[in-house]
């Protein structure tokens, strides 16, 4: 059985469907005003693979991952480049898609926008107002009211007392209390607008997702996920939103991924040390870096340095390398003992680390055997998770530092081969090393002299 870690119980729950082999999952994406970052990549590739193996269990699955596309962010970028919000966000987005089919990412079933949703979040604030959680103030915003829901606080384990006397809330004179958060905010000059009962305004950003979750997949549904800072107060304010206005369950399950670090250190621009999935990409192997996320756990923190990814090349190499001159198909034998350590481990709230140790035992099995059995599970089980799609040559030659394109290297190759022949190995040294200086690796086998990148 299923169990996954649930931030709001905070255990590990059997997972039971609100509708036997049906799920419904909803994840936070991104705010679309720059390229996306590590902390996006790992966001991704986590549910991604949460949806890999939901769908690999047999479940009928429906992904929703919104796209936030009006946001002060945004406003504020478009603004600095004299362009205009729609051109923004919608260049973000394509680069946004570029960045994760490199990394393996399957597209979300359901991608809402939330400028399209703007008459179901006039709605739903409408609901609230009249249900008495929130409030029209003077200055034209509408705001949530915190003390009228009594259970708010109850994902992230902070009490409104406790909130009060810790956080750093900014005053707003026109807020009942400074714990209140804002619904709807009235239209400022430059900025976009729709019209709306409180008059002309946009809708905050929590509102978004609470609207876009029950559009797509209804009042109540099983999972909802999204990266560790967003637990508060952005799902926490969701939950207060979404229960306050239909008065039963918003979800059944709440994930949420860890942070990522650089070299022992938050992310962050201010640091210097922040970096996005194109700068990433400029220096390693996309493949490499949908190893590297899936190796660590996913509720544990994630290091990011060039050391952990030379070893995630060197790991991943390995896998490849056990495959190298095997031409198999993906076959998942489920009656082989190793899909059944698999399983265990994907059905542990998605224990990558372990499944992929699972892989490593059947690549040190065929190197031992070449039983192509073995081959196509070890293939078929990478592939659940997104690994080892391509051939294998395709990998190891991939991201080569060299100015040479594959037949240039291939035509070295031939030309140290006839020095060999020649007896004149101080020629075929040389082509060697010389492809070595530009990043090239030959190694000869049984078969004839064969190339990787460095």
């Amino acid at each position: 059985m299923l169990k996954i870690y649930n931030t709001l119980a905070r255990e590990k729950q059997t997972f039971v469907p609100i509708v036997a082999g049906k799920v419904s999952m909803y994840v936070c994406g991104m705010t679309v005003y720059d390229f996306c970052h590590l902390g996006h990549a790992r966001v991704m590739v986590v549910f991604d693979m949460v949806n890999r193996w939901l769908r690999a269990l047999g479940f009928d699955v429906t992904y929703v991952r919104n796209i936030t596309d009006i946001d002060d962010k945004i406003i504020k970028r478009a603004n600095e480049n004299g362009e205009d919000i729609g051109a923004l966000t919608q260049r973000f987005i394509d680069a946004m898609d570029e960045d994760s089919a490199q990394l393996g990412v399957l597209r979300p079933d359901i991608e809402p926008r939330a400028t399209a949703h703007i008459d179901g979040m006039i709605k739903m604030i409408t609901a609230l107002i009249e249900r008495g959680h929130a409030y029209h103030a003077d200055n034209g915003d509408v705001f949530y009211a915190v003390n009228s829901f009594a259970n708010y606080g109850k994902l992230s384990g902070k009490s409104l007392e406790d909130l009060r006397a810790g956080e750093r809330v900014e005053v707003d004179s026109f807020k009942r209390d400074p714990m209140d958060f804002v619904l709807w905010k009235s239209a400022k000059p430059g900025e976009p607008s729709w019209d709306s009962p409180w008059g002309k305004g946009r809708p905050g950003w929590h509102i978004e997702c609470s609207v876009m979750g029950e559009c797509h997949l209804g009042e109540h549904f099983d999972i909802h996920g999204g990266g560790q800072d967003l637990q508060f107060p952005h799902h926490e304010n969701e939950i207060a939103q979404s229960e306050a206005a239909h008065d039963r369950t918003f979800v059944n399950y709440w994930m949420h991924n860890g942070f990522v670090r650089v070299d022992d250190e938050k992310m962050s621009k201010s640091l210097g040390n922040f970096f996005t999935i194109r700068d990433v990409l400029k220096k390693y192997d996309a493949e490499v870096v949908r190893f590297f996320i899936l190796r660590a756990h996913y509720r544990s923190p994630l290091n990011y340095s060039d050391k952990h990814l030379d070893d995630a090349k060197q790991a991943l190499s390995r896998l490849y390398t056990a495959l190298r001159g095997a031409d198999v198909l993906a076959k998942v034998d489920q009656s082989a003992a190793s899909y059944q350590a698999f399983k265990d481990a994907m059905n542990d709230d998605f224990n990558t680390p372990e499944a992929l140790a699972v892989l490593f035992e059947l690549a040190n099995t065929f190197n031992k055997t070449k039983d192509l059995s073995v081959a196509q599970q070890l293939k078929g089980l990478a592939n659940i998770l997104g690994l080892l799609e391509r051939n294998s040559e395709t990998f190891m030659q991939a991201g080569s530092a060299s100015d040479l394109d594959a037949s240039a290297i291939e035509a070295q190759i031939a030309a140290r081969s006839e020095a060999k022949k020649a007896k004149n190995f101080a020629e075929a040294d040389r082509i060697r090393q010389e492809l070595l200086s530009q990043g090239v690796v030959l190694e000869d086998t049984a078969q004839g002299t064969i190339w990787r990148s460095n």
